[in-house]
């Protein structure tokens, strides 16, 4: 699937000179060979995510799923690189003050900056380009130790993955050296990933595009969480995805590892059939859980509404009630802005959800308080 490259350096850490190979793939295919058990899970994965696609759609409010769905994918997608922490802690994220925030949850919270951003530029119609990329690992790096001369920009330097303190010779994969080899790879993926066909299903594309972006391993952090979120942004280019509901991220973070050796495996052998089938059964998986979860939010959505408007509340409170699948954490002055009323008319809409036990308070401070819809975050992270 690609040639040996040998590349030399010096190695900081272990202060001495390294000589080694680093992996430079061949240049994406127009087609694979996939067997018959491989073609079906196509079919199923492709026919699930147009029902999630339908389900999301027919909801007058679909930017609700949408906000929730994205916080789902940025724990879960960071959670593969070794970044964790609580969905309550993402959510409080927009509401408190950034020396509140932790590190791992400020790393988090730039995914989801990254993918608003990018979802907005392929719902303008625009291509999915390197400088966009680009643009997407500065926003994910920004504030973090790899927020450096290299953030937002394709690497000038080589990498090593699976060291963990051993010897660059020992390196489970040394991905495609920088410079011009780097380049052209990455204009060819590029050309490739936008192009049509009809001799690859779209998701044997996403999936062929996906081993190809990680092996050309492009920047010096983020490549993961950007070349899953670049799966998205495939199925929303093409038309198959009108909101990103459906991602990879939160099934693959429980199989990490087999995620990985598909991976290597395809440079290792050449076949891309297991790794295709497997994609196919996460896409399936995450497809059918968006299904599941739009149906449970919207009855949940359903009830709430209808349990404000029974106790004689109408107005702010009502709305605020139908927002809650969206805002399952939030504070009076966000619903303030959001609904264009005074703070006394949200604060008094907050406090008669509060009575009706729709929310809680789960801070104790006098002013700026968080509330939460505990029916709503269950459903959400479970």
């Amino acid at each position: 699937m690609g040639t040996l490259v040998p590349i030399s350096g010096y190695d900081p850490r272990a202060q001495r000179e390294y000589n080694t190979f680093a992996f430079l793939p061949m240049l994406p295919p127009d087609e694979v060979q996939l067997s018959a058990k491989t073609y079906v899970a196509l079919a199923e994965a492709a026919s699930l995510v147009a029902r999630a696609d339908q389900a999301v759609t027919q909801l007058p409010n679909p930017e609700l799923l949408t906000r929730q769905a994205i916080r789902k994918e940025a724990l879960s997608t960071s959670a593969i690189e070794g970044t964790y922490a609580a969905m309550e802690d993402v959510l409080k994220a927009d509401f408190v003050e950034p020396s509140e925030i932790s590190p791992e949850v400020e790393e988090i919270h730039n995914f989801v900056t990254a993918a608003e951003t990018a979802t907005v530029w392929i719902k303008e119609k625009r291509p999915i380009t390197i400088a966009l990329l680009e643009h997407l690992q500065g926003l994910l790096v920004h504030g973090t130790s790899s927020d450096n001369s290299q953030a937002g920009r394709v690497r000038t330097t080589d990498v090593f993955i699976g060291l963990k303190g051993a010897e660059v010779e020992n390196a489970r994969f040394v991905p495609c050296p920088h410079g011009h080899h780097l380049r052209d790879g990455l204009l060819a993926w590029e050309g490739w990933i936008n192009k049509t066909s009809d001799d690859m299903h779209l998701l044997a594309r996403m999936a062929v595009g996906h081993y190809q972006f990680e092996t050309l391993h492009p920047f010096n952090d983020g490549n993961g969480r950007l070349g899953r979120l670049v799966l998205l942004l495939q199925l929303m280019a093409a038309g198959e995805l009108s909101h990103p509901v459906v991602a990879l991220s939160p099934w693959l973070e429980s199989r990490r590892h087999r995620y990985q050796d598909h991976l290597f495996n395809i440079s290792a052998f050449g076949d891309f059939d297991p790794w295709v089938r497997f994609f196919c059964e996460g896409a399936a998986a995450q497809a059918r859980s968006a299904v599941e979860r739009i149906r449970t939010l919207v009855a949940l959505k359903d009830r709430m509404v209808v349990a404000v408007r029974q106790s004689g509340a109408k107005g702010t409170a009502v709305d605020i009630a139908g927002d809650l699948i969206g805002y399952p954490l939030f504070n009076v002055k966000l619903m303030q802005e959001r609904y264009s009323v005074s703070y006394q008319s949200a604060n008094n809409a907050v406090s008669r959800l509060v009575d009706l036990g729709l929310v809680q308070p789960i801070s104790d401070r006098k002013w700026g308080r968080i509330f939460a819809c505990e029916d709503a975050m269950r459903i959400l992270v479970r």
